[in-house]
């Protein structure tokens, strides 16, 4: 299993309309309408905001008023033809008065879509956990060394410091000694 590693964009103009590709990583549908919510308004005076996003067993497609499985569909065959996950890929449309038809449309849709994902950009993904990690103040340096490259989400310094992290089972089976509640099962970027 896949993902990218940066955020990217690619445009290209067909047939007069501008079509703007932007590909994010993301791990939950509320990070998505987020993430749809700033591009329209960034984008403002577009006239479609279509997009395709695959997160685990959550995927999802939307034309936004292009003709039926013209646009969403797609996006999205490009995201599973890569076995990509966490991946959200929008695609903007500023209609430049030609109508393409549906076959034409279908693969500008897939073309900008497939030309997004940088293959340089893909990474390979491994079973995780998303965890609380709790310990004392005297225990920061040692944690942190163990987490190493890990993602760290949210630090929260109180009585103790409780760290949110994503690791490997590695990385999990080091913190062990420590007090951990694990969130849930994920994939994480492979070290």
């Amino acid at each position: 299993m896949f993902s990218i590693k940066n955020n990217d964009k690619y445009e290209e103009i067909i047939k007069y309309s501008k079509f703007i590709s932007l590909i994010f990583r993301v791990y939950s549908k509320e990070e998505v309408n987020k993430i749809l919510n700033e591009i329209k308004k960034e984008y403002q005076n577009a006239t479609h905001y279509c997009y395709g996003y695959v997160i685990d067993n959550d995927i999802k497609s939307s034309d936004d008023g292009e003709p039926s499985k013209t646009a969403g569909i797609p996006i999205l065959n490009q995201i599973l033809n890569n076995h990509l996950n966490y991946t959200l890929i929008i695609v903007i449309r500023y209609f430049g008065g030609v109508k393409l038809g549906a076959g034409p449309l279908t693969r500008a849709y897939a073309k900008v879509a497939r030309n997004v994902i940088n293959k340089n950009n893909i990474v390979t993904l491994e079973k995780g956990y998303n965890i609380n990690i709790n310990f004392n103040y005297n225990d920061i340096k040692d944690v942190e060394y163990i987490l190493g490259n890990s993602k760290i989400i949210n630090k929260t310094f109180d009585n103790d410091i409780v760290y949110n992290a994503y690791v490997n089972n590695e990385t999990l089976n080091k913190l062990s000694k420590y007090k951990i509640i694990i969130n849930k099962e994920i994939y994480i970027e492979k070290e």
